[in-house]
């Protein structure tokens, strides 16, 4: 009897926390998930727009202002959609969304720059210095709005919250106007933390959501054969270790110190 209990309780739990449930057909999850990382004129406009708004609040220390830019930053629609290339073994899609998300990472810093190289107000803001000190819990909100976006994404219903409010609370886009304030205060110990806070933000989304596609056995456009998929598990493995080296490093040296 106890034994009948705890296999239908184990059942429930199964069931309660299962994300294949309500998943979407791969096809529909391929074109919703890929649409939304589209490097297009609009959307770069839309991203040149973010980047000026993102700057404006964190010049002026307005938190509505870095809200209201991150809500319309296309910049996590890339990250999804580097993801998804990559959890599919699509090499010509890795390329393209991997150099597509450079490109907006280069013009968003650039524009960011000129603001701050034009702004009147000089001096570093209360939020331009919140995005300069990346730390383990920075880590932990990239991974769980990576899973939780990309849930999102794959569901028969897609639901319209999950995205901006991953988008909220990962903050990608306010780092990199940070780096263009660093820049055009030549500032280069600053740029750099910003620069980090926005790697260790869009590396850990798309590596949970690497993760997720992957459980959801995402069709791969050319088959690995068990060789390769150790080769990709070690490189992922690699990664990770090389992008939380240095917040790890921050944070033993701040347990030692105090």
């Amino acid at each position: 009897m106890d034994g009948k209990y705890i296999k239908s309780l184990k059942e429930v739990f199964k069931k309660m926390f299962s994300i294949t449930e309500d998943v979407a057909p791969n096809t529909e999850i391929r074109d919703r998930i890929l649409s939304g990382g589209k490097i297009t004129g609009t959307n770069m406009v839309v991203m040149m727009c973010a980047i000026l708004i993102a700057s404006v609040g964190l010049n002026t220390n307005s938190v509505a202002v870095i809200i209201g830019a991150m809500l319309i930053s296309p910049l996590m629609g890339t990250v999804l959609a580097l993801a998804y290339a990559t959890a599919s073994n699509n090499h010509f899609l890795m390329q393209k969304y991997f150099g597509g998300l450079a490109m907006q990472v280069v013009i968003s810093i650039l524009t960011a720059t000129l603001y701050f190289l034009l702004s009147p107000i000089k001096e570093p803001t209360e939020q331009l210095l919140d995005r300069t000190d990346p730390n383990l819990m920075d880590v932990i909100i990239a991974l769980c709005g990576g899973i939780a976006g990309i849930v999102g994404q794959t569901r028969r219903e897609k639901s319209n919250n999950i995205i901006p409010g991953v988008a909220i609370a990962t903050a990608i886009m306010p780092p990199l106007a940070t780096c263009g304030y660093a820049l055009a205060r030549l500032n280069l110990r600053m740029f750099l933390d910003a620069l980090y806070l926005f790697i260790i933000n869009a590396y850990f989304i798309y590596i949970s959501a690497d993760i997720v596609l992957a459980l959801l056995c995402t069709p791969h456009l050319k088959k690995m054969s068990p060789e390769t998929w150790k080769k990709k598990k070690r490189k992922m493995y690699r990664n990770t270790v090389i992008v939380l080296l240095p917040v790890m490093m921050a944070a033993i040296l701040s347990a030692f110190l105090s």
